[in-house]
């Protein structure tokens, strides 16, 4: 089902959008090297409850993991590119790290993630994959709006990375979003213009362009969440919730000035 959101709602997911932005902000800035990831998991926990927000991972449990994933944020660390289990393990300077976060607040959920070297700047390597995601995720929402096609929008995105040099994997991508974490449509990293669902105003997506540096093939950790890449390279993950107005479209997921 394709949840479409009236204008309250989406004015309310304005506020969830926002409130995830600034602590994925806050995150990366506390996010240096002798960080554990049980920290940042603790941090983001602290935040959203003091918001008055509900994790959406705590009690994720579905067909692909081994639930419930029992944590409030991803953390993917260099090979990990999706789905990282917060675990007991320190950041070192040049570390690639991807935060992956998804919270309701007053009943609409909003979902963003970033990709950073901790430190400060990494390998030319890791720099070209973040960008990467970076740039295929601004292409995603240069193609939507009302009218557009989902195949568009997926167009884009395999397009920046297919150009970049890196091989697409469409077992996971992006997704809608509204009053649950994942709701059809997904939204493959690649696909063909002109096909597919027509976006319509009220409609939320999250968009997820990743990358793996040198693969487009996946392992899963004895965890049963973390997704690595399967040749050990590093991997990228960038991520924002997107509105569809009569207009265009809105970034909801953008830090405020306060971050």
């Amino acid at each position: 089902m394709i949840e479409i959101l009236d204008p309250t709602e989406v004015d309310r997911a304005r506020a969830t959008g926002a409130l995830v932005a600034d602590i994925l902000a806050t995150l990366r800035s506390r996010s240096v090297a002798g960080t554990n990831l049980l920290d940042i998991d603790r941090w983001a926990r602290d935040m959203m409850l003091a918001a008055g927000a509900q994790s959406c991972y705590v009690d994720y449990e579905p067909s692909f993991g081994r639930g419930p994933f029992g944590h409030y944020i991803c953390t993917s660390l260099n090979d990990a590119v999706l789905h990282g289990l917060p675990h007991d393990e320190v950041l070192a300077d040049g570390d690639l790290l991807s935060l992956d976060l998804a919270v309701s607040l007053d009943g609409v959920v909003a979902d963003s993630a970033i990709s950073f070297v901790v430190g400060g700047a990494g390998s030319a390597e890791d720099e070209a994959l973040i960008a990467a995601t970076e740039r295929a995720l601004q292409a995603g929402i240069a193609a939507a709006g009302p009218g557009a096609r989902l195949g568009d929008v997926s167009h884009a995105i395999g397009s920046v990375l297919g150009s970049a040099g890196y091989s697409v994997n469409t077992e996971f991508g992006g997704h809608g979003v509204g009053s649950t974490m994942h709701q059809d449509p997904h939204v493959p990293n690649t696909g063909r213009p002109g096909r597919g669902y027509v976006l319509r105003p009220g409609l939320l997506l999250a968009l997820e362009p990743w990358v793996m540096a040198d693969t487009a093939a996946l392992t899963t950790d004895a965890d049963g969440w973390t997704l690595r890449s399967a040749t050990g390279c590093r991997t990228a993950h960038s991520e924002h919730t997107v509105a569809i107005t009569e207009d265009g479209v809105e970034v909801l997921t953008l830090p405020s000035a306060r971050a």
